[in-house]
């Protein structure tokens, strides 16, 4: 009993240092998301056609997407086998980097081609980076958590993604709303990557002084390291690996909706100004940060399938009102965050909330790094980093209506709802499965 205080106050430390890290990591990454449709395609990707400057300025954003996966690798393979915590500090150190060289990379007027290159060099970084920072943030706090609780502690470490979008919008709603255009466009937009240095110290420091997860510590005991995790996640759990990729279809598609293209559809065709578009996904993420461990508690009391299917299905049907009420309403700017806040800050958070220890359960101690970032990772180049390009595609054929796209966002919900009931009927099988691969005893 004397030791509990203390896993109470180490078990706090962890979660502290997975939410700070995780958000540090996606402001970085999301800050490129939301400056590339409204700087990039000007500074680095000039061009007589806007729809091709923004859909290149885009393809670059995407290509942060592709990089993750083989960051989830890299650092899942030496995370499942060296250990959680040191790879967490090496991904914000790698993050933290590249983001403050964007900020500081001369254009494409002062450097000609170079300027795309190195700009797209630094993207790949970024998303090696984050390819290994958001499967061991969760991991600390899923497996110090205690066993009835990991829905609602594994949801933690995802108020990250909602804080860092909300910093990377604010930081960059307040620069634009206090210079000029020029200004802001010149030098302004910088402010927001250079100011990552002093974040990513902040999280060092926080970082370094956790220890290693328990259920990782029993691993390196009984010396039960996998050789390759990597061929040992493909070769055990080839199902769970399919099945956790396509569940994660509509968060992918359904972020970059409202928390990137958002941005550029609202200012672009419904002609609102720059600021009062970043203000409404700021107020999403703002609400986000509530609902998404509220979510995680119902996975853990409710199912954590039972919660992720119906929040698939009324994530990606939303998008129909939603899309409805921005068309109708151009000239009422209430109604217009309404209409990101309810089913971005809202609905979305049902999905998202339970999601990671959903993809935790799919894989055993000895392998589970190296699963969740390659499901969630690998399933991010077509479920995340393409849809901003798609969606600019599909509103073009569509007119200028957002139609097609409400269309792609509901298939997209249809197809992870299918996967969670796929992954509640094999749930007994998994915990089975979990139970073959025991470690070994002591000698």
């Amino acid at each position: 009993m004397s030791n509990q205080p203390n896993k109470v106050k180490e078990l706090r430390r962890v979660v502290m240092a997975s939410v700070i890290g995780a958000t540090i990591e996606w402001y970085d990454f999301f800050l490129y998301g939301v400056v590339a449709g409204i700087v990039f395609n000007k500074l680095y990707f000039p061009g007589s056609d806007p729809l091709v400057s923004t859909m290149l300025a885009y393809g670059t954003f995407a290509v942060g997407f592709l990089s993750r996966p083989l960051g989830g690798v890299i650092f899942g393979h030496f995370g499942d086998k060296i250990g959680r915590k040191s790879m967490l500090v090496m991904t914000l150190m790698i993050m933290g980097v590249s983001t403050f060289l964007i900020g500081v990379l001369p254009t494409y007027e002062q450097i000609g081609i170079w300027a795309p290159i190195l700009l797209l060099l630094m993207r790949i970084f970024q998303g090696i980076g984050l390819g290994g920072e958001w499967g061991g943030a969760v991991l600390m706090a899923y497996e110090y958590a205690p066993q009835k609780d990991r829905g609602f502690y594994a949801s933690l470490p995802q108020i990250g993604l909602a804080i860092g979008l909300c910093l990377a919008s604010g930081v960059v709603a307040l620069l634009s709303y206090s210079l000029t255009d020029a200004q802001f466009l010149s030098w302004g937009w910088r402010v927001a990557f250079i100011m990552s240095a002093a974040l990513v110290f902040i999280g060092m420091w926080i970082r370094l002084n956790v220890m290693e997860t328990p259920e990782f510590r029993a691993v390196k005991e009984h010396n039960a390291e996998t050789q390759i995790p990597f061929f040992d996640m493909i070769k055990r759990y080839p199902g769970n690996v399919l099945k956790g990729m396509a569940a994660r279809y509509i968060d992918g598609v359904f972020f970059n909706i409202f928390g990137v293209f958002s941005i550029t559809y609202l200012t672009t065709t419904i002609k609102i100004d720059r600021t009062q578009a970043l203000i409404g996904v700021m107020a999403a993420a703002i609400v986000m940060c509530f609902f998404i461990p509220l979510f995680g508690r119902m996975s853990d009391r409710l199912g954590r399938t039972k919660v992720f299917f119906w929040g698939a299905l009324i994530t990606g049907f939303s998008s129909l009102p939603a899309f409805w009420l921005m068309l109708n309403n151009a000239d009422n700017i209430l109604v217009l965050w309404l209409s990101i806040v309810i089913p971005f800050g809202i609905l979305y958070a049902s999905v998202y909330g339970p999601e990671a220890a959903l993809f935790c359960d799919l894989f055993d101690a000895k392998v589970r790094y190296t699963g969740i970032s390659f499901v969630y990772q690998f399933s991010g180049i077509f479920a995340s980093g393409l849809t901003p390009i798609i969606a600019t595609y599909l509103l073009k054929t569509g007119g200028g209506a957002p139609w097609h796209i409400v269309g792609y966002v509901i298939f997209a919900g249809v197809v992870s709802a299918v996967a969670a009931l796929l992954i509640g009927r094999g749930d007994a099988s998994n915990v089975d499965q979990l139970r073959r691969v025991p470690l070994p005893q002591s000698r």
